[in-house]
């Protein structure tokens, strides 16, 4: 039993003294801990320090004490301005400190590809390296081949310009169409009552036949009291009627039973010798008639050759006689 005691007594010892090394460490490793909070805190604030901060810290311990406004503000720019040399020169300090770190990590790289094995393995290895570089950047590269036909392909550029382009032909055609339709004929015609007064008329080509029928009413005593609506146009033995214009059978190249549309002169197809592979040119005066003298009439030669004008009909010959 008295063997037993001493040695519980040693162990109990020996444990107190583990203990208090096993505190003794701790609170050493606290206190690293906590001088290095304090000293990464410390660099954190300074590092985030403003300008500001800098120059009113230094300012107010310059200006301890009663001070005057000029001195004050003296020295309140000399703080200034000592501030702005000391941030240029910390950015002067950053951008030389970026170059050398990036000339450095260039220079690393460039002693990373030298090779210090044998000449000739050198320049076999240089040369395999060459050409597998080559090959490879053959397989990456894909470029346009200039011989292809893209026409049909979408592009802004291209439509756009066709685009301006439309709008420009289309510009001028009106243009000049406008100008030809503004451009005087002189227009000979009889008003026919079982005889011929024939009269001459200049008139524009885009005038409609309403419009010359409207003149003709000023020409002659006998139709004033006529309205324009029971007047009728007739040329080339067809019945024109009044909503057509004189530009509308010009541009058409129209064609009548017994002539031309597109010709507004009297002239005779005069030859000294026929040739019946040539078609006649020949063009008859017009003619300007009342409506009711028509309904009388009209069972009579020349009104029985009188018909409505229709553009669909085709006229391959021209006849005088007949239907």
């Amino acid at each position: 039993m008295s063997k037993v005691l001493p040695e519980a007594g040693n162990r109990a010892r020996r444990l107190e003294e583990q203990r208090a090394r096993a505190r003794a460490d701790f609170e050493r490793a606290k206190a690293d801990v906590e001088r290095q909070n304090e000293a990464s805190v410390g660099g954190i604030n300074a590092r985030f320090a403003t300008k500001s901060d800098w120059a009113e810290e230094k300012l107010k311990a310059q200006t301890v004490g009663l001070v005057s406004l000029d001195e004050f503000q003296q020295r309140r720019a000399e703080i200034e301005a000592e501030a702005a040399l000391y941030k240029k020169a910390q950015e002067a300090e950053e951008k030389e400190s970026k170059k050398k770190k990036k000339k450095k990590r260039k220079r690393n790289v460039d002693v990373a590809k030298l090779s210090f094995g044998d000449d000739a393995d050198e320049g076999e290895d240089t040369t395999s390296a060459k050409d597998e570089d080559e090959a490879r950047r053959k397989r990456r590269k894909f470029g346009k081949d200039p011989t292809v036909d893209t026409s049909f392909l979408p592009d802004q550029e291209r439509e756009q310009f066709e685009r301006e382009e439309r709008l420009r032909l289309a510009r001028e055609y009106m243009e000049e169409q406008e100008r030809i339709k503004n451009q005087v004929i002189e227009v000979t015609y009889s008003y026919w009552d079982g005889s011929g007064h024939r009269r001459t008329l200049e008139i524009t080509q885009g005038s409609r036949i309403e419009q010359f029928l409207a003149k003709v009413r000023e020409e002659f005593k006998e139709l004033r009291a006529v309205s324009v609506e029971n007047l009728i146009f007739i040329k080339e033995d067809l019945i024109i009627p009044h909503h057509y214009s004189f530009y509308d059978l010009i541009v058409t190249k129209a064609r009548g039973k017994s002539g031309p549309l597109f010709n507004w002169d009297v002239h005779d197809d005069v030859r000294l010798y026929a040739d019946a592979r040539k078609e006649k040119d020949e063009s008859h005066a017009a003619k300007v008639v009342e409506r009711h003298w028509y309904e009388r009439n009209k069972h009579i030669f020349p009104a029985s050759r009188w018909e409505v004008f229709d553009p669909a009909v085709k006229r391959d010959k021209y006849t005088i006689h007949g239907e």
